[in-house]
């Protein structure tokens, strides 16, 4: 593939993600409502197909090690995004937010998201192009992340942390008590206030800023290339909004998710710190010479670790009793909004 081909290749891309990407954030603008399971679904498979075609396109264009690299960040930041939904969906509920206006937030999300990814994207490749030594920084970073994900005690505390800093950021803005529709300012009692829309807004910016710092690094441990990591963030982050809606109670069930994707998030720490040692230049570390017997861990090693855990992760987390007791807890809270849901109805008919 000649230079100019893979600039060509690579513009066109980015182009047609970007129309897509601007269609999907009309689309909620113009219609905000919530998805059927039947929409949800069709949407999360359109944009999973599309990510498979581009896979093909990245093997036939650019040769396997490329698309195999492509495929392990898409899997890779799609695992760690839908780990970021169990977030969206904690700050949903802790607001309030009305289901009707649920896909804006999200959408809103996702930009926020892509943006900071964007900037740390450039970010990295930029540092990991003139300084080796980072991926010891990486790798480290990662293994912190993962250890912290594994040992964490629970939602609480985080939550906790989260909701003091945003209330220390937001402290002296005049807050509505109520949502009016999906407006950002609204007027109570003669003054011109701000609703609690914002406060989502803000929560979620923070989330997508803390996910951005533990996903690039983690990407940047599978390929090297700016436009795989940056294509598969956005593949990564296409048809989350649909995701959100039709995995609905099955979140809950995977109790085992952050445990496997701590288990991936030290696999690449640890093959951060190999090629670090590969390539190493730091004078303090075998005399700043390579240590060319540490083994450099291939793309499919990799792919092949990063599948398995998820599909160990998902399986033991649906047949295990904590999963099956959320299944349980899933359906009654179904039940109990459809009770309510016709009760509603039912009311708006008796009064007309």
């Amino acid at each position: 593939m000649s230079d100019q081909l893979s600039a060509q290749f690579q513009t066109i891309s980015l182009v047609v993600l970007g129309l897509i990407l601007l269609f999907d954030l009309l689309y909620v603008v113009k219609r905000p409502h919530e998805p059927s399971m039947k929409e949800a679904g069709l949407w999360v498979g359109f944009y999973v197909t599309l990510a498979l075609v581009f896979a093909g396109l990245m093997f036939w264009q650019a040769g396997s090690d490329y698309g195999q690299e492509f495929v392990a960040g898409w899997v890779t930041e799609y695992s760690l995004s839908i780990d970021n939904l169990f977030v969206f969906i904690i700050i949903m509920a802790r607001f309030s937010v009305p289901r009707k206006y649920q896909q804006e937030v999200l959408m809103f999300g996702i930009i926020i998201a892509l943006v900071l990814r964007g900037i740390f994207i450039l970010l990295g490749a930029t540092v990991i192009e003139n300084f080796s030594w980072v991926f010891y920084l990486f790798g480290a970073f990662l293994l912190w992340t993962a250890w912290k994900q594994a040992t964490d005690s629970g939602e609480d505390e985080e939550e906790g942390a989260e909701s003091g800093l945003i209330a220390k950021l937001t402290r002296k803005l005049p807050v509505s008590e109520n949502f009016d529709g999906n407006k950002l300012r609204t007027t109570v009692d003669g003054k011109r206030v701000f609703t609690p829309m914002v406060m989502v807004f803000i929560t979620i910016g923070m989330t997508d800023l803390l996910f951005a710092v533990d996903s690039i690094p983690a990407i940047f441990g599978l390929t090297q290339s700016a436009f795989i990591v940056f294509t598969a963030n956005i593949f990564a982050l296409m048809g989350l909004r649909q995701l959100y809606f039709l995995l609905g109670g099955l979140m809950d069930r995977l109790v085992y998710l952050k445990h496997g994707l701590s288990v991936i998030l030290a696999f690449i720490g640890v093959k951060l710190i190999f090629h670090a040692l590969h390539v190493n230049e730091l004078p303090f570390i075998n005399g700043g010479q390579h240590i060319d017997w540490i083994p450099e861990i291939s793309t499919e090693l990799s792919l092949a670790v990063i599948l398995g855990t998820i599909v160990v992760a998902t399986v033991a987390s649906l047949l295990s009793p904590a999963g099956k007791a959320a299944k349980i807890d899933a359906e009654l809270k179904a039940d109990l909004e459809a009770s309510r849901r016709e009760e509603r109805e039912e009311d708006k008919l008796n009064e007309k």
